[in-house]
């Protein structure tokens, strides 16, 4: 029986995001499943650095209870990140550059080494430097935002961009921390860290172990993006962007008008 075709199913995706234009999903008519589709994100992300682009770290999906039970799965997904994504504290982007994107407050490790997959949690502070709020802007190149889990992996789990905020030691607390999301100073959104599998740790475990078993090992200096604490919020032209996390700080970014 002959699988998807996954060079063909990347280079769809790549055309979207190239294009700006969304696409519908494919996983339903291609036969995608969840092994498939990692297949075809690492592909997708090949090209990207083909391009030149760098792999800076990786990034978590689905990691709140209630995205899991959304789309009927009980694990969290992953993707990786570039220095393309990367945009500088309190920067600017295009919203252009984006189908429909979405931002979301999220919690940021540094790796200070490479971690080994089952490590006992408590090694975490030996494997992560420093932590800092962070904004992931989300952008699905499925029309409507709408996918299925293997359609979403294979998309490299909707990455767009990225914010990180100053880095600073990791505080007594991570699991519980209070956090916002700010749109042109208003409160749009409110959560906790605990959203994120409960303890951010968590999902650095998680990312660690899902990685690895597909041969992905994070390295040192790296970023790791450990999920969203609260709903994401859709970007319009003009907006001012801020997540603030307890203890941490906050991290910004501006859309161009």
């Amino acid at each position: 029986m002959i699988g998807p075709d996954i060079a063909g199913i990347a280079g769809q995706l790549v055309a979207a995001a190239d294009r700006g234009t969304a696409i519908g999903q494919l996983a339903a008519e291609t036969g995608l499943d969840v092994d498939a589709a990692y297949a075809v994100q690492a592909e997708l992300v090949r090209r990207r650095l083909d391009r030149g682009e760098q792999l800076v770290g990786l990034k978590m999906g689905l990691t709140s209870k209630a995205k899991m039970a959304q789309v009927g799965v009980d694990e969290v997904i992953w993707g990786r990140l570039t220095d393309r994504m990367r945009v500088a504290d309190g920067g600017t982007i295009s919203i252009g550059d984006f189908i429909h994107p979405r931002v979301e407050p999220e919690v940021a490790f540094l790796l200070d080494r490479q971690p080994e997959p089952g490590e006992p949690v408590a090694e975490f502070a030996t494997a992560v430097r420093a932590v800092a709020p962070a904004i992931e802007l989300i952008d699905s190149r499925y029309a409507n935002f709408t996918f299925s889990l293997p359609d979403v992996i294979a998309d490299n789990t909707s990455a767009g961009a990225f914010v990180v905020g100053p880095w600073c030691p990791v505080p007594d607390g991570l699991d519980n921390l209070g956090v916002l999301l700010e749109i042109d100073g208003q409160v749009t959104q409110v959560g906790s860290t605990a959203a994120i599998l409960g303890d951010p740790r968590r999902a650095f475990d998680e990312g660690v172990r899902l990685a690895g078993q597909r041969g992905v090992r994070l390295r040192a200096g790296w970023v790791f993006l450990a999920g969203a604490a609260t709903a994401a919020v859709a970007l319009r032209p003009g907006a001012h962007v801020r997540a603030v996390v307890e203890k941490l700080g906050a991290a910004s970014l501006r859309a161009a008008a």
